[in-house]
């Protein structure tokens, strides 16, 4: 028989896989560390379980312990498969811009999970770092793990990560890229790999809003550079003592917007559901595209699983929200064209008097107000099939033969979501703008939006 003793023994060895899609534009080939091959979804897991044996050993760590850690999720998981297997209780602190899928998973493998500010400075008793260094005081038999400035986290990079691209590239390898948050990865692979030949160029890609750049660049901890930020996982508003700056040649700012995109273009063309720091870490990859030669070859770190964030970066609409999403809506339709009053008609007026105003304005949808309300609808289509087998039905009212009301839709809905409402059967919808004033939207509409 071939098994593992526990899950712990499946942590490791992950695939290295080339990309082709989204670097089709650089001049050399780029694989994939797709860490979410690890049990936990992430490449947390390596120095999560590292960080727990040796606070064991070192006797930090006892039986029936409480694991203390502040997280924005992936360490966490990591840890609380180790408290699972080995028998301890987790409390976790993470800060309120981290997604809910996180918080529910940490949940669901029995971890205690207190959601902390996001804007607040580090030493703020609030922050999620205060407090959990505040609980690990107050509850006895108790261990902060602080993967920050833990050195056992760039420890199992370095024994593990390393070593695996290292060999998985036979040697070959040019250029690590990461997203790069408690420096634990990138100093850990970065010093084996330089150890391995001291030209391969380790590049670190930041977020707007973090200062370790400017850290990077000038020697200088400048808390101007400080400021809120969406993407979660990479970034600091202080300098972990895991990063050694040395091992480390060049830092990269990304765009939230930009790696928010990014992350859904590897999904959807590469077929690899990846996590916010992915989509970041090959956004500053092509920033850097003029850096790079034919013969060079590059890996790039993908942390986690596009699962950790279905409620943020791969929703439509709270991509929107935050204009990282460049797709046309049913405001941009309405603001695209000559601002016409909606043509409505009565359900008391004649038959003959909607074809009257369908004639006069050239349009072939009315909709059927009755003291402002919608109560039904008349389209060319329908009025057309019925005059030709009853013409008599030009004198009758219009409430006798009308359809039933164009479908409401909200004004920030993307047109590609207007196939579910206009069909053969229905040939417009209705929108209310801020002012509550009706628009029409046509099939022709949306043809004329997408052309543009």
């Amino acid at each position: 028989m071939k098994y593992c003793e526990n899950i712990l023994e499946t942590i490791g060895h992950t695939p290295l896989v080339k990309l082709h899609r989204v670097t089709a534009e650089l001049p050399c080939p780029v694989f994939a560390k797709v860490e979410f091959f690890n049990p936990g979804n992430s490449i947390k897991d390596r120095m999560a379980v590292r960080m727990v044996e040796e606070a064991e050993q070192k006797g930090l760590l006892k039986p029936g312990g409480t694991i203390i850690e502040g997280t924005s999720g992936n360490t966490g998981m990591g840890l609380a498969l180790a408290a699972v297997i080995k028998g301890y209780k987790c409390i976790f602190t993470t800060t309120d811009k981290q997604s809910k899928e996180k918080v529910d998973i940490l949940k669901a493998v029995g971890a205690e999970v207190i959601v902390c500010p996001t804007n607040v400075l580090p030493e703020d008793p609030r922050s999620y770092y205060s407090v959990s260094a505040r609980l690990a005081r107050e509850i006895p038999n108790s261990f902060y793990v602080n993967q920050y400035d833990n050195l056992a986290n760039r420890d199992a990079h370095y024994e593990q990560t390393g070593p695996e691209i290292w060999e998985q590239t036979a040697g070959k390898i040019t250029h690590l890229v990461v997203a790069t948050g408690t420096g634990g990865t990138i100093t850990g692979t970065g010093k084996y790999l330089k150890e391995q030949n001291p030209d391969v160029q380790i590049w670190a890609v930041d977020s707007y809003g973090s200062l370790l750049k400017k850290y990077f660049d000038t020697g200088e901890i400048d808390m101007s550079e400080v400021y809120p930020y969406i993407t979660e996982g990479i970034g600091e508003d202080f300098v972990p003592k895991n990063y050694d700056m040395s091992v480390i040649d060049h830092f990269e700012k990304v765009t939230d917007k930009d790696g928010a995109v990014m992350a859904r273009r590897i999904s959807k063309e590469e077929g690899i559901f990846v996590g916010y720091s992915a989509g970041s870490a090959v956004a500053g990859l092509l920033q850097l595209k003029t850096r790079l030669k034919a013969d060079d070859v590059v890996v790039v770190v993908f942390h986690d699983h596009g699962s950790r964030y279905v409620g943020k970066v791969y929703n439509d609409q709270w991509m929107m929200e935050r204009g990282f999403l460049d797709v046309k809506t049913v405001r941009d339709v309405v603001n695209g064209r000559r601002n016409l009053p909606l043509v409505t008609i009565s359900p008391d007026d004649k038959v003959s008097d909607a074809i009257g105003k369908m004639k006069k304005f050239d349009i072939e949808h009315l909709p059927v107000l009755q003291q402002d309300e919608l109560i039904g609808a008349i389209s060319e289509g329908g009025l057309f099939s019925k005059l030709i087998d009853q013409p008599e039905l030009k004198e009758q009212p219009v409430r006798n033969i009308m359809q039933k009301a164009f479908p409401v839709v909200a004004m920030d809905t993307p047109i590609e979501k207007l196939t579910v409402y206009i069909n053969k059967e229905n040939g417009a919808v209705l929108t209310q703008d801020d002012s509550g004033y009706y628009h029409i939207v046509t099939k022709y509409d949306i043809i004329q939006a997408l052309g543009n």
